[in-house]
């Protein structure tokens, strides 16, 4: 019944989906609450209100008329995804501080390990994904890359061993995860990784990583779209919307052809002031 809206049983009830304390990202599925419940950073619910029926309503009335919504919940996005950068910036400067540190040379043996580790923990993740939906031979090939990693690996361990005290190579060496600031360790095994890299809180992050990506692709036409929007709406009368079919002339190709123009215009006044500037230049010369 959700998903036929909040009008569903002939009369509108309860919070519209333009109010304001409706989630945006919830109304285009890609509020982080939502894909990060139930992991290790679950942040509880939204203080914004989330309600299915609601998104059906805004599906609806979007289709009729453009809300933008898209760019109110890129900005979020975009803020959130901010924050755990510096986070994970600030991991790897504390793991800088507290860990012992190793030469150049160890360093780069000790992250090949990583690296390696990293790619048996992602293959491995994706191979038992495949499987588990039928695709076996997919799985199988994935499967025969984890082992050529792991002997790989197994040489990479033996040279990163061989380069330092047995008592120093016992100590975890940690790294932070680029994607979801995790702690990973050189040591850890196969498992461990592969449930890091296929848990839900990795594979979380990459969705809002992805969806963020998504939505800066058209971002910057996006705005200038939304902003000459909201000049023509009240242009016609002090914000009253307008509707799809009534905005002949805003959009995405249409700013881009008026941007266009202004470069245009721009460069002809440029060339005119150059022109001018030679046609003095000539008559100096001559007195």
């Amino acid at each position: 019944d959700q998903l036929m809206g909040t009008s569903r049983n002939g009369e509108r009830t309860g919070t519209p989906y333009d109010d304001p304390k409706v989630c945006k990202a919830f109304l285009l599925d890609c509020c982080p609450h939502d894909i990060l419940s139930a992991t290790r950073m679950d942040m509880g619910e939204c203080s914004r209100v989330h309600d299915l029926a609601l998104r059906a309503d805004f599906e609806a009335a979007q289709a009729k008329r453009d809300h933008f919504y898209d760019v109110d919940a890129c900005d979020y996005l975009l803020q959130f995804v901010n924050d755990i950068d510096k986070k994970i910036e600030q991991s790897k400067k504390n793991l800088a501080e507290t860990q012992e540190a190793l030469s150049g040379e160890v360093t780069d043996k000790a992250n090949n390990v990583h690296e390696l580790a990293e790619d048996i923990g992602k293959k491995l993740a994706a191979a038992e994904q495949l499987g588990a939906e039928g695709n076996v031979e997919e799985s199988i090939k994935l499967m025969e890359e984890v082992e050529n990693l792991r002997k790989q690996k197994v040489e990479a361990e033996q040279e990163y061993r061989n380069s330092m005290p047995a008592s120093t190579y016992q100590q975890q060496k940690l790294r932070v995860c680029e994607v979801c600031s995790a702690y990973l360790g050189i040591h850890d095994n196969d498992r461990r990784l592969a449930d890091h890299f296929g848990g839900k809180l990795h594979l979380g992050f990459i969705k809002i990583r992805e969806n963020l990506a998504d939505l800066e692709k058209t971002m910057e036409v996006r705005r200038a779209l939304k902003s000459e929007t909201k000049m023509l709406e009240i242009a016609n009368g002090g914000g009253a919307t307008v509707k799809k079919e009534e905005r002949s002339g805003f959009g995405r190709r249409d700013v881009e052809d008026r941007r266009r123009d202004r470069d245009r215009d721009r460069d002809r006044r440029r060339s005119r002031s150059r022109s001018r500037d030679r046609r003095r230049d000539r008559d100096r010369s001559r007195d």
